[in-house]
């Protein structure tokens, strides 16, 4: 099957408390979207724009009150399906210490294989294959109190590889993280992706981490607003900036020129991109 998830005009709402008065709040209506099997897909929209909720549909977190998801041809709606389909499309969130429950970071990565009555010796290979993946086989042994911010993350990313997904889903996982740990994060994400085939959904606030996609989404109060390339999503600056969303600096800068007036022709969204373009009019 080429798309891996498909979203068929899903509608959500969160049901109002029994408190309040207020209405139950529509996060999306009739929202169509399909992710295919191998791509890197950067989920991109200010806060309240309904991106997070969206995520949690692809692993059934949440159900839709209307329309539905199917991961593999799986409706996400049949609780029979359920440990498939989570086994299918992993979750990795915010922050990392939400995600650890052991002491041990190898015991960490093993954890949720041993729940699902997985033979040690399978155990073994699988933790050992996850660590090596994520980089952090030579910390197996240490304790996760003892690591940074992104390498916490590179375990808890480790503890989703070793279930063996088909797709990963990050929600904003370097959000809390320093430079350091954001490009620690990033290299893992891109390695699973191009060296072992894992389909990746991230949801970022980072333009540069986005950038780095194949394609970009940009939800939009419950509709999807753009989803192209990083270079036509990009090359539209003044919608983006309408809807509270930014870009790549390098973007902004030929941006600028432009507007100026600087005679500048394709599109710029790395600082390598924006060296090569600022190089030739120099030439001239």
């Amino acid at each position: 099957m080429k798309d891996i998830i498909i979203c068929d005009r899903i509608t959500f709402a969160y049901p109002s408390s029994e408190e309040s008065s207020e209405p139950a709040k529509t996060i999306f209506e009739n929202l169509d979207l399909r992710v295919e099997r191998g791509d890197f897909v950067a989920v991109l929209g200010h806060n309240g724009s309904g991106k997070s909720t969206l995520a949690k549909h692809f692993n059934a977190i949440l159900l839709p009150s209307g329309g539905c998801v199917h991961v593999s041809g799986m409706n996400t709606a049949d609780e029979d399906k359920l440990l498939k389909i989570r086994s299918q499309v992993g979750m990795v969130f915010q922050n990392p210490d939400n995600q650890i429950v052991a002491t041990i970071v190898e015991e960490d990565v093993a954890f949720a294989l041993e729940n699902l009555g997985v033979s040690p010796e399978e155990i073994r290979r699988r933790v050992d294959e996850a660590l090596h993946s994520a980089g952090m086989y030579e910390h197996r042994m240490h304790a996760p109190h003892q690591l940074s911010g992104g390498q916490k993350q590179r375990v808890a990313i480790a503890g989703i590889i070793a279930m063996r997904p088909d797709c990963i889903v990050l929600d904003e996982p370097t959000a809390m993280l320093d430079p350091r740990g954001r490009r620690e994060v990033m290299e893992t994400v891109r390695k699973l992706n191009q060296e072992f085939g894992i389909t990746i959904v991230h949801i970022t606030h980072f333009m540069d981490e986005a950038a780095g996609a194949r394609r970009i989404v940009v939800v939009e109060k419950g509709e999807i607003l753009l989803d192209d390339s990083p270079q036509k999503v990009f090359g539209q600056v003044d919608l983006l900036k309408n809807v509270g969303l930014d870009v790549p600096q390098a973007t902004e800068l030929i941006h600028l020129l432009k507007k100026e007036g600087v005679d500048i022709t394709g599109q710029c969204i790395t600082a390598e991109d924006c060296v090569d373009i600022i190089g030739r009019l120099l030439d001239k």
